[in-house]
């Protein structure tokens, strides 16, 4: 089995670099948790292994034909727009199937009339749903209660279980530590790594 992706002393950025050097790999059916400090890097390192980073150094390599998924902190703008949490799901090929009760029964209400929370639950499960191979997710848990974190981390434990790789960026070490088959801690340019 071929590992998702390989990366060494890889280092990312915009106009200029923007994170410390990373090393690690992913195989199928694995979670592995980012964490640490603002600015080392955690979000740079997720856009440089979806392709949208510029890789300023080191090595990535990723697994030829590799199917992304990907969550982002950026919550789109959903007022006035006349969509509901159905459709969304639609609109990347996910399944209802699987949601929480407590979301289920609001899936035919327009989006902007739902909770934050609630939005950016079907937002995750919108992604979480795409046919996938490696899974980026980026502090997934922002915004949701402990209902909505309990059943998150049981939902990416189901998907490695099915096959997926996932990589979890977030400063909720708790969550981090509960989902993760291995954990890796970025530390700021002083801190040795």
């Amino acid at each position: 089995m071929a590992a998702l992706f390989e990366a060494q002393r890889l280092i990312a950025g915009w106009s200029q670099p923007a994170m410390v050097p990373f090393d690690g790999s992913l195989m199928p059916k694995q979670i592995l948790g980012v964490t640490g400090p603002n600015g080392v890097g955690k979000t740079t390192l997720l856009s440089a292994l979806s392709g949208r980073a510029p890789v300023f150094s080191g090595e990535l390599r990723l697994r030829p034909g590799l199917r992304l998924a990907v969550q982002t902190q950026e919550v789109p703008p959903v007022a006035g727009i006349p969509l509901n949490g159905r459709e969304l799901l639609a609109l990347t090929g996910a399944s209802s199937a699987g949601l929480p009760p407590w979301l289920l029964e609001r899936l035919d209400i327009r989006l902007d009339r739902l909770s934050g929370g609630q939005r950016h639950y079907l937002a995750l499960w919108a992604v979480l749903g795409t046919p996938a191979d490696l899974i980026l997710l980026d502090e997934p848990t922002n915004n949701l209660d402990a209902a909505g974190v309990a059943h998150l981390g049981q939902a990416l434990r189901m998907l490695a279980d099915q096959g997926a790789g996932i990589v979890v960026v977030s400063h909720d070490h708790d969550f981090v530590d509960t989902v993760s088959d291995r954990v890796i801690a970025l530390k700021g340019p002083g801190d040795g790594k």
